[in-house]
């Protein structure tokens, strides 16, 4: 119930900002409660920590928010605003709830602030519960300070895809901060050398791995229904570190847990 409240407050709070606002303009975060509450909820949003709407960077802003709809945008030209996240001067911050990060780019440090840049900044830093692999969404991926990935391989367009997917949508909040769960679609043939390095091909799939970047090693779990009981069990292994005397996927076989 409490958690009930919690959320229905929060829901409340951020749609009473967002009703204030003139028609196209981002919400303006005047309070912590306000912050908090617009983080989160979405996976992944923007807080433009800017002095006015004058400052460099405001419209770039409004314009990047266009481009990119799928992630919420607001402003907080509120100093005690800016101290709760580390903010001393004017800054847009991108909050992710998959790895609990928080990735800055200052306004004065950069050579350039336009739009174009702006909408890249967001779309590589984009790293949701779960994301879909690509050569734009991997430098998000590998510059998360969470090394471990959960990784999915399915074929888009079987009819396991969406329903995996959607599985690992619901397990991931779980495991906040421990993995990253990135889901990998072999039927793109760019995709082609992630599966190899884990010995799959695409009529090998849907498989689910485990790729550890600190020790760079990678397990597979075995073949068999992929059920959201066996992800999770795979997953507590590895943190119990039951899986490093286990065979690694790859060329040289795979693994059997």
């Amino acid at each position: 119930m409490k958690k009930m409240l919690i959320g229905l407050f929060s829901f409340v709070l951020v749609s009473s900002v967002i009703a204030n606002e003139k028609d196209g303009m981002p919400p303006k975060l005047n309070d912590r409660r306000a912050a908090e509450a617009f983080i989160e909820s979405a996976e992944v949003v923007i807080i433009g920590f800017l002095e006015g709407e004058e400052s460099l960077g405001y419209r770039e802003l409004l314009e990047a928010a266009k481009r990119v709809d799928s992630v919420p945008v607001a402003t907080s030209f509120e100093k005690e605003v800016w101290a709760d996240y580390g903010i001393k001067s004017d800054t847009i911050s991108l909050f992710r709830k998959a790895d609990n990060h928080q990735e800055n780019l200052v306004v004065a440090e950069a050579k350039k602030l336009e739009t174009d840049g702006l909408v890249n900044f967001i779309i590589v830093n984009e790293v949701r519960y779960v994301t879909e692999y690509s050569q734009v969404t991997a430098v998000g991926i590998f510059n998360s300070e969470v090394k471990t990935h959960l990784l999915l391989f399915a074929n888009r367009g079987s009819k396991e895809y969406t329903e995996l997917k959607e599985k690992l949508v619901a397990l991931a909040p779980e495991f906040t901060g421990k993995f990253l769960f990135v889901l990998i679609d072999g039927a793109v043939t760019s995709n082609s050398r992630s599966l190899g390095y884990f010995g799959l091909r695409p009529k090998d799939l849907p498989r689910v791995g485990i790729y550890d970047g600190d020790s760079d090693m990678k397990w597979l779990l075995p073949e068999g229904p992929v059920s959201t009981e066996h992800v999770r069990e795979f997953c507590h292994s590895f943190l119990r570190g039951e899986l490093k005397d286990v065979k690694q996927a790859g060329p040289e076989g795979k693994t059997e847990l």
